[in-house]
């Protein structure tokens, strides 16, 4: 019990920043969470975090373990959860945050299918594209596609995602295909800009990540624009494979440079906390999960 309670304080103290945060959190008393890291500090060998009086910072060591604890207390509370609450049902309101392209494809027509099983929810979905405050604005569940590196940050892996260049078979046709990354530059490259800064294209080459800015004569800040200049024969467009899955199946466009693909962004859950998670968020999530992983979700959406 000792040694849970070690692991489980850890963590707590990991996620929230500081000893006193996470001794409020807990109960006790700060010196209690500063005993516990010391005995675990002691039992590994091996230092995980350096702490100031306001604040705390783990060592690389500390991050590793990190992930590696917060997997297991999540399976505990998942082989809990399912026994004792195998005859409760999800209830109350629930808030959830999606990327607005994403959320428009592949959340809000999932949402009416989950409803109808939980008839005592209310749902609210909001969808934009900038970094929700989980806590600040009431958000139970925030949908992001990244690389999940901030250790702060408690999420479920909902799904892979890559992004692929594609055209149409049109615009192939009259161009040609490129067939290396240096050959874009003779192409006309449908591109995403930003608050007046074009976002570049990522490719793996020689065994690392380049990103290119790849060029063209018609730019947007819509990525379904882009998507639908893609179709039209315009040029080349470096898309998500959850927005343009089915049109690749369909035939209606073609992806190039495959051999090129960088590893993506996946697509994740993301919680303010992951103790005590209401019932309600663990079914949509799970909800989501199981959507997502059916083997031909991503060829038809």
């Amino acid at each position: 019990m000792d040694q849970f309670k070690q692991i489980s304080t850890f963590t707590e103290v990991a996620t929230r920043g500081s000893l006193s945060a996470a001794a409020r959190a807990e109960g006790v008393a700060p010196a209690m969470i500063s005993r516990r890291l010391d005995a675990l500090e002691e039992r590994l060998g091996v230092k995980l975090v350096q702490r100031t009086t306001r604040k705390i910072a783990l060592t690389n060591e500390g991050a590793s373990f990190l992930e590696d604890c917060q997997r297991i207390l999540a399976d505990l509370e998942e082989a809990e959860s399912s026994v004792s609450e195998r005859s409760a049902h999800a209830s109350g309101a629930l808030t959830i945050s999606a990327p607005a392209g994403f959320g428009r494809q592949h959340v809000a027509p999932l949402i009416p299918s989950f409803l109808a099983d939980h008839q005592d929810l209310k749902l609210t979905l909001s969808l934009n594209d900038r970094v929700v405050d989980l806590i600040g604005e009431g958000i139970d569940v925030a949908i992001r596609i990244a690389s999940l590196t901030d250790s702060n940050l408690i999420g479920v892996k909902l799904a892979d995602n890559k992004r692929v260049v594609v055209a149409s078979p049109t615009y192939l046709k009259r161009h040609g295909t490129p067939r290396s990354i240096d050959e874009l530059s003779h192409h006309n490259c449908l591109a995403f800009s930003s608050d007046g800064s074009q976002r570049g294209w990522t490719f793996r080459q020689h065994g690392k990540n380049v990103t290119i800015k790849a060029e063209g004569n018609m730019v947007c800040n819509d990525g379904e624009v882009l998507h639908d200049w893609a179709l039209a024969g315009k040029g080349l467009a470096w898309r998500s494979i959850w927005e343009v899955g089915a049109e690749i199946e369909s035939g209606k466009l073609v992806t190039v440079l495959d051999e090129y693909t960088a590893p993506g962004n996946d697509i994740y859950a993301i919680f303010a906390q992951r103790r005590h998670l209401p019932l309600r968020i663990r079914a949509f999530v799970d909800f989501l999960r199981q959507a997502y992983n059916k083997p031909d979700y991503w060829k038809k959406s």
